[in-house]
């Protein structure tokens, strides 16, 4: 393991913090992380406030921590580093008893979103996906979180007028799971274009990622 925020390792290598309070759990994904090619574990924490200072230690790419954990929760920690350490993206991991800190998680700045039965290959696709600005959410918990998100505040009628059509649709799209390249291919536009309408939907709208996006497309009623 890395010893200092300076020890970079191998260029594109993914440094990786991990949190959860199971021991066996967290010791299962050390190993599981290790075995991932291009992914190097800096360091292990049980509980949120020790991952906040290993964050602090080895800033690393990503943090990957548990929602559920003593003295300081998932959610609390994720808010701590993406307030004080911007650069290291949040994936989470949860269980099916989480869904009620599912949005609480979103809105404290997570990337991605897990199940703790993810395997590997998706375990890393997360991974990469947060080192890139870019969110993931399985399938199933991005139920749990249109369902949370709609049980949440409506959003109000000025945000989606604000909207123009062409953006509207592009939003209905990325509520459907489709990729910028597959909106582009549906719409007959370029990948380019898309980008700019993602970009000023976001701004408009105030989002920072594509999860808030599927959650304001089912409250906005445009989705679903």
């Amino acid at each position: 393991m890395a010893s200092t925020p300076d020890s970079a390792g191998v260029a594109g290598t993914l440094r990786v913090v991990l949190a959860d309070d199971q021991a066996v759990v967290r010791e299962g994904l050390v190993t599981l992380l290790g075995l991932l090619p291009g992914v190097e574990v800096v360091g292990a924490a049980s509980d949120g406030l020790e991952a906040v200072e290993l964050v602090a230690e080895h800033r690393p790419d990503v943090l990957l921590v548990d929602l559920r954990m003593p003295r300081c929760d998932g959610v609390e920690a994720t808010a701590k580093v993406r307030a004080q350490y911007p650069e290291t993206e949040v994936v989470v991991l949860t269980t099916y008893t989480d869904d009620d800190s599912l949005l609480a998680a979103l809105r404290a700045g997570a990337r991605g979103f897990l199940t703790k039965d993810a395997d590997a290959e998706a375990i890393a696709r997360a991974l990469r996906s947060a080192a890139d600005g870019q969110s993931t959410v399985d399938a199933e918990l991005q139920q749990r979180l249109v369902a949370a998100a709609t049980r949440a505040a409506p959003v109000r009628s000025e945000e989606v007028e604000g909207l123009t059509a062409r953006e509207v649709e592009v939003l209905r799209l990325i509520a459907t799971g489709m990729s910028n390249t597959e909106i582009a291919r549906t719409l007959v536009v370029s990948e380019a274009t898309v980008k700019t309408h993602v970009n000023h939907l976001f701004a408009k709208a105030g989002l920072r990622d594509r999860a808030q996006a599927v959650a304001f497309a089912y409250k906005a009623g445009i989705a679903g």
